[in-house]
């Protein structure tokens, strides 16, 4: 991160972030609130208001922050460049990320599932998914596409129906799994028979 005041108001703005992932972690939504976050964060509460004046806009803030944070552990596992990795490999790695398996992950997504359910209500928001969800199943479907290329995925398949219909499967089974429906484990063993169906 470079320097000067912009750098600062970032910085600011990811540890604030970080602040409402760790009081999902711990303690759950319903914990939020402007006070909780600035004690977490170890700031005033009016600099915590600075940043982001409502409740909406901290989760909003810490659903980009839990997307970034999942960005980079996608890379860990699969590699720096995503584009040399192999694609099946890639394409489970971001499938399991959809489901949470930590606290850390847990934490992502109920905000994550959070944020989805401020869009029912405000178009705006749902809106700004739409175009994440977008460009997410094209990255999605890219991946099939290759490995369909290669022919280790039937030719027939539609990429981009496959990358939805796998999306809403894993995303379904987090919302099982946050809910306790159903386990972690479990949820995660019907993700991976959902891929390898599609390279038998």
């Amino acid at each position: 991160m470079g320097r000067g005041p912009g750098a600062h108001h970032a910085q600011r703005r990811a540890e604030i972030a970080d602040a409402v992932l760790a009081i999902v972690a711990e303690r759950g939504l319903a914990a939020v609130s402007l006070t909780e976050v600035a004690a977490q964060a170890g700031i005033s509460p009016g600099r915590v208001q600075h940043y982001f004046p409502a409740k909406r806009q901290l989760l909003e803030a810490a659903f980009e922050r839990g997307n970034e944070l999942s960005s980079a552990r996608i890379r860990a596992e699969a590699g720096a460049d995503l584009q040399a990795a192999e694609p099946r490999l890639v394409l489970t790695t971001v499938l399991g990320e959809l489901i949470p398996y930590d606290a850390a992950t847990e934490a992502h997504m109920r905000v994550r599932q959070s944020f989805h359910a401020f869009a029912f209500a405000e178009e705006a928001i749902a809106a700004r998914l739409r175009l994440l969800y977008a460009d997410f199943h094209r990255q999605m479907a890219d991946l099939i596409a290759r490995d369909q290329h290669s022919g280790r995925i039937p030719a027939a398949l539609d990429p981009h129906d496959t990358a939805l219909a796998l999306v809403a499967l894993a995303e379904g089974l987090a919302a099982y799994v946050l809910t306790g429906v159903t386990s972690a484990t479990t949820a995660r063993e019907q993700m991976l028979a959902a891929v390898a169906v599609l390279y038998r």
